[in-house]
């Protein structure tokens, strides 16, 4: 989001028409495929790597790493664990799990969070961040992700904890092997690089 928003305050003149489509990621992979997208982001971890390649493969498609971090929680700064500098698996469980319905596609493979296979006594499947960052806040709920959490687009109420496992996250964007990226979807991966570096 940061990025985007780099980019429209750089590029965007009195005219410009964007899009930026938060979608799930079988989608993501098939907007980049059909060129309905000339980029898209998403992760790649031990456990969805090898689909997730595969289906890149097929499309013709490439990914090029961002970043790799380690998993964080994001909660409500009003959530008992907010106060601990690192959280383990086991002091979620009386937390409601809040993750992204992938649709017609929900396999863990495309989950849009890590860990997608633990079991959870309390879950909730949501199809936005709004919901799911309301979730966060009223329910006391917990997701996971990357630690990357902008308080400029998000507030000061949602904040990021380290997850005390050894997975690692892989993000990065995919874009078609044999295609050149236009000069937007260039400064587009440029104001990305700087986001990250922030």
């Amino acid at each position: 989001m940061n990025a985007f928003v780099n980019l429209v305050q750089q590029y965007g003149q009195d005219e410009y028409e964007l899009a930026l489509r938060e979608t799930k990621t079988y989608e993501i992979i098939q907007d980049v495929k059909t060129l309905r997208s000339e980029i898209g982001i998403l992760y790649l971890n031990e456990f969805n790597a090898k689909v997730i390649n595969k289906l890149l493969k097929d499309a013709g498609l490439q990914f090029t790493s961002l970043f790799t971090a380690k998993p964080h929680i994001f909660i409500s700064i009003k959530n008992p664990l907010a106060k601990q500098s690192i959280v383990t698996i086991d002091e979620l469980q009386h937390y409601p799990y809040l993750s992204f319905e992938q649709g017609e596609y929900n396999s863990f493979h495309f989950s849009e969070e890590i860990l997608s296979t633990l079991s959870h006594k309390k879950s909730i499947r949501v199809n936005d961040r709004a919901t799911l960052f309301n979730l966060l806040i009223g329910l006391n709920g917990y997701t996971i992700s990357t630690g990357v959490l902008s308080a400029d687009l998000n507030g000061n109420e949602i904040i990021p904890v380290p997850l005390d496992c050894d997975e690692s996250i892989k993000v990065g964007w995919i874009s078609h092997r044999n295609a050149s990226l236009s000069k937007l979807a260039t400064a587009y991966v440029e104001a990305l690089h700087q986001a990250i570096t922030t």
